[in-house]
C-alpha cells in the first residue's frame, strides 16, 4: 500500500511540475476568499485516484476537491488525499507546496506519503516503522525549552475565520519562543516537525487531507501531536498541535484557552472575575445556664461525627457525654470565668495590643561613673628584641633577600 502510495504521489508531482513552468497559462477558480482551486488540482486528484483504484478498487476516498463521490462508500480503508496543499503558494510561483496522501483504517491512519514536487522531497512513513526522507530516518529535534524553538505556523484567511484569537496567541507565544514561520502547507510544515527543521507547529482551520498525512509522520519520528488542548482527538477538530514531546507540553499550556472546543456535559458558563473574599474568624457561642450568669465555660471541637447525626461537626463534651459518660463524669470541669468570649485570631490580637501611655511605666536609666586607672597600676611596659646584626651590604632598590 505504501509503494502504491508513493507510485500516485509521484504521478501527481509530475503533473505539478508540468504545469509550474507556466502558471500564468493556468485557469483559476475561486472556491471562497482567498481559497483557490486550479486544473491542476483536479488533474492531480484524479491521477492518484485512478492509481490507487487500479491496485484497490474496493477502498473508498476521502478528497479535497472530490470528497466522497468516488470509490467505495462504506469501506474500512479510506485514502485521504490532497493533490496539491498550497495552491496559493502554487500560482504566485512560490516554491512551497506538497503532495499528500493517507490511507486510514478503520478510522487510524496506517500509511502516510509527502511528496514535495519542487524539491524532490519525499517523506513518507508506514505506523510502527518509523518515519523516513528520500530513504533516509528521521527524528524530531532534541529541544526541550520553548525560548529555544522555532514553530511554525499557518495564518487565518478565510472568511469567518477569528483574527482576533490568532493575534492574541502570537501575542502569547512569539516573545515566548526563539522565531514564528508561515511558509504556506500545513503538511509540509508536520513533514519539517519530523525532521526536526522546526520544533513545532500549530495551526486552526485545517481539514482532514491537510494534517492525515503529516500526523503520522510526525508520531513514527517521535514527536506528539494533538489539538490546542492536548487530547489526541484532532483530525476533524480544526486545530492541531505537532511538536516534539517537551516543548508539545509549554505549547499545549500557552494555547489551551484559545480552543474552541466545548464538551457537550461541560456547558459553557460566562466568567465572572470576583474580589477574594477576606476570612472572617470563627466565633464560639459560649451556652449559658442561667439568664443571670454571664460566665461560660469554654469548649473545643472535634471533627469527628456523632453517632446519631453522621457530618455534623459537635463540641467535645457532647461527644464525649454520647460515646462515653463514664469518662465524662470523672473529667474534671475548669470553670474560667471569662467576660466576652474570643476567638483565637481575636485572643492573639489582644495580647499583642500595645498599652496605653498612661499605663506604660516609665524607663529605667542607670547611669554608671567611668572607670579611672591609675598610671601606677598599668604593667610595665616590654622591652622590643634587639634586631640581629645584618650581614652583607645591601644597595638601594636591591631586594631583601
Amino acid at each position: 500500500m505504501l509503494n502504491i502510495a508513493i507510485k500516485a504521489a509521484r504521478a501527481a508531482g509530475a503533473i505539478i511540475n508540468r504545469a509550474s513552468l507556466d502558471v500564468e497559462r493556468l485557469t483559476v477558480t475561486s472556491k471562497g476568499p482567498n481559497d483557490f482551486v486550479t486544473e491542476v488540482d483536479q488533474a492531480a486528484e484524479q491521477a492518484i485516484i485512478d492509481t490507487i483504484r487500479q491496485a484497490y478498487p474496493g477502498h473508498g476516498f476521502l478528497a479535497e476537491e472530490s470528497g466522497r463521490s468516488q470509490g467505495a462508500q462504506h469501506s474500512d480503508f479510506v485514502w485521504i488525499i490532497d493533490p496539491l496543499d498550497g495552491t496559493t503558494n502554487f500560482i504566485h510561483g512560490f516554491p512551497q507546496y506538497a503532495v499528500s496522501i493517507a490511507l486510514a483504517f478503520k478510522g487510524k491512519v496506517e500509511q502516510a506519503v509527502v511528496y514535495d514536487p519542487s524539491r524532490n522531497d519525499l517523506f513518507y512513513a508506514t505506523k510502527g516503522r518509523g518515519a523516513y526522507l528520500n530513504d533516509k530516518r528521521i527524528r524530531v529535534s532534541k529541544r526541550i525549552r520553548l525560548a529555544d524553538s522555532l514553530i511554525g505556523t499557518g495564518f487565518p484567511f478565510r472568511k469567518g475565520d477569528n483574527f482576533k484569537r490568532y493575534l492574541k496567541i502570537m501575542e502569547e507565544l512569539m516573545p515566548a519562543c526563539a522565531g514564528l514561520r508561515r511558509p504556506g502547507a500545513a503538511a509540509l510544515d508536520l513533514c519539517y516537525v519530523a525532521a526536526g527543521w522546526y520544533d513545532g507547529f500549530f495551526e486552526t482551520g485545517l481539514s482532514p487531507w491537510d494534517i492525515a498525512a503529516g500526523s503520522l509522520i510526525v508520531t513514527e519520528a517521535g514527536g506528539l501531536i494533538g489539538n490546542f488542548t492536548g487530547e489526541a482527538d484532532y483530525l476533524y477538530q480544526r486545530e492541531v498541535i505537532a511538536a516534539t514531546p517537551k516543548v508539545y507540553g509549554q505549547l499545549v499550556q500557552i494555547l489551551t484557552p484559545f480552543t474552541r472546543i466545548i464538551k457537550e456535559d461541560e456547558p459553557e458558563a460566562p466568567v465572572v472575575e470576583a474580589a477574594p473574599k477576606a476570612r472572617k474568624p470563627r466565633v464560639k457561642k459560649a451556652e449559658t445556664e442561667g439568664a443571670d450568669s454571664l460566665s461560660a465555660t469554654p469548649t473545643r471541637t472535634v471533627r469527628k461525627a456523632a453517632p446519631t447525626q453522621p457530618g455534623k461537626l459537635v463540641p467535645l463534651d457532647e461527644y464525649l457525654a454520647a460515646t462515653q459518660p463514664e469518662l465524662e463524669a470523672e473529667a474534671p470541669k475548669a470553670e474560667l470565668p471569662v467576660d466576652v468570649p474570643l476567638s483565637p485570631a481575636a485572643a492573639l490580637a489582644a495580647a499583642f495590643e500595645p498599652m496605653p501611655e498612661e499605663a506604660a511605666a516609665a524607663p529605667v536609666v542607670i547611669r554608671k561613673a567611668p572607670t579611672r586607672i591609675r598610671k601606677e597600676d598599668m604593667p610595665p611596659k616590654e622591652e622590643a628584641p634587639a634586631e640581629a646584626p645584618r650581614r652583607g651590604r645591601r644597595r638601594d632598590g636591591d631586594a631583601p633577600f
